[in-house]
């Protein structure tokens, strides 16, 4: 068996013999055990001391293992509950089940069949402890909007949107699809003193020229084929609040001229129109691009790029924080449970740890949808190995055709962020010295 020094048995029967046995038994196995003849003398010591499991016999004399098990689920409603019973008293045996009881042995039942069950019922109360810990950190846990996080990478990157949301100073956010890059400018917005007014989002890539040329800067009644009225543009509409230009990197170089005027100025017009407007907004930016090359490459202007990255802030992959993946998984169980009306609240730990070793290429957004699927495909209470779209039961998750670079970039990238970007740790773990981590750190990029 193995040793359990932090799990107390009550063993409760009125055979001596009985209570002898099983004491011996679970203490040479590493529990913590005492023994009470009866229901009434089980009370006495519940009284006075928690237990984590109770073994309960059906038939004693006093208060028989039913009357007992009611009183205890009024109490104790952590305790896990063993019936043991005679083969002539399977009835009242499942009625304890229905009561609440965890499971029930038949005597006489093999010590191997006990220790077997015994494990169950730990594993069961180590993955309930567990997913409360998680409820308590999500209560607790600090976040913006829908950011949720307790990595050293984002614990700065709070502090910093806190810092940089005193400011107007426009900022550019980075990171991967799917990282969190808008809830980190609602955050922005959120935590600074233009947060009672609008808070205006546009995805510069999905209209062309044309149309985000209106979008942006409103147009006048009749000012092209289908303007059959005059329209307001997210400039107008951003007054006081904040403008939010997502994906600015795929902004055409017209389109970039005609920005960089309105970020210097604050003035425009409309199109079609001859008046000149102007509108008090603070401007958020971000992309995926890496705007570097893309202005080597001459597809982004140099000077635009300086007036947007004022302040940058890099929101990181999820693979570089793999400790708030059972953080974000249980955030969103609890949004897609409630959702779907769903009885189920747990992730099972194999499950878990698929999630952990998964490189997640589409980041958080990815994260959420596998979460939402396991829901609304899952049986049971607990999500499966099998709910998981990216892996089938019983294997672990395949991370694709990647390069050998791309898995050492990812396994370091993991270890900077599980072991708090303590260099001196990771290159024991990697068995290298520091030197050598940090060339590999400064190739790929990495943050620490």
């Amino acid at each position: 068996m193995l040793p359990h020094k932090k799990i107390s048995i009550l063993v409760v029967d009125d055979e001596v013999s009985i209570r002898e046995s099983l004491h011996g038994w679970l203490k040479r196995g590493g529990y913590q055990v005492e023994t009470a003849a009866d229901g009434l003398a089980a009370l006495d010591k519940i009284r006075e001391k928690h237990y984590d499991i109770v073994l309960i016999d059906v038939k004693m004399p006093e208060m028989d293992g039913l009357s007992l098990l009611k009183k205890l689920k009024e109490s104790e409603a952590d305790t896990a509950m063993l019936m043991m019973t005679a083969h002539g008293d399977i009835h009242d045996a499942i009625e304890a089940i229905k009561l609440g009881a965890y499971d029930y042995l038949l005597k006489p039942f093999e010590l191997e069949e006990l220790n077997f069950t015994l494990e169950k019922m730990v594993e069961m109360q180590n993955l309930a402890m567990e997913n409360l810990i998680l409820k308590e950190r999500l209560a607790t846990i600090t976040r913006f909007e829908n950011l949720v996080g307790q990595s050293p990478v984002m614990l700065k990157l709070f502090e910093t949107i806190v810092t940089v949301a005193q400011t107007d100073a426009t900022v550019l956010i980075t990171g991967e699809t799917g990282t969190g890059k808008e809830l980190v400018a609602r955050a922005i917005h959120a935590q600074s003193a233009r947060c009672y007014a609008p808070f205006i989002a546009l995805n510069c890539g999905a209209f062309t020229e044309h149309l985000l040329e209106s979008e942006l800067f409103g147009h006048e009644k009749g000012a092209f084929t289908d303007a059959k009225y005059t329209k307001k543009g997210r400039l107008e509409m951003a007054h006081g609040g904040t403008l939010f230009l997502d994906e600015v990197g795929d902004i055409s170089m017209k389109m970039q001229i005609d920005l960089l005027r309105v970020l210097e100025t604050r003035e425009f017009t409309r199109v079609g129109g001859t008046i000149p407007l102007r509108s008090n907004f603070r401007v958020i930016a971000a992309t995926n691009q890496d705007l570097h090359e893309a202005i080597r490459r001459k597809t982004f202007r140099q000077d635009l790029f300086y007036r947007l990255n004022v302040i940058h802030l890099r929101v990181p992959p999820l693979r570089e924080r793999p400790e708030d993946i059972p953080l974000l998984a249980q955030h969103f169980l609890r949004r897609y449970a409630t959702e779907t009306k769903k009885k189920i609240d747990s992730i099972l730990p194999k499950a878990m740890e698929a999630m952990q070793r998964y490189a997640w290429p589409g980041n958080v957004r990815e994260l959420e949808n596998a979460i939402e699927r396991a829901v609304v495909v899952g049986k049971g209470r607990q999500i499966k190995p099998g709910d998981l779209p990216f892996v089938t039961a019983g294997e672990v998750p395949e991370l694709g055709e990647l390069s050998l670079e791309e898995l050492e970039r990812q396994h370091i990238a993991r270890l900077l962020a599980t072991k708090g970007g303590n260099l001196s740790n990771v290159a024991r773990v990697l068995r290298i010295n520091r030197s050598t981590l940090y060339e590999k750190i400064k190739k790929y990029g990495l943050s620490t």
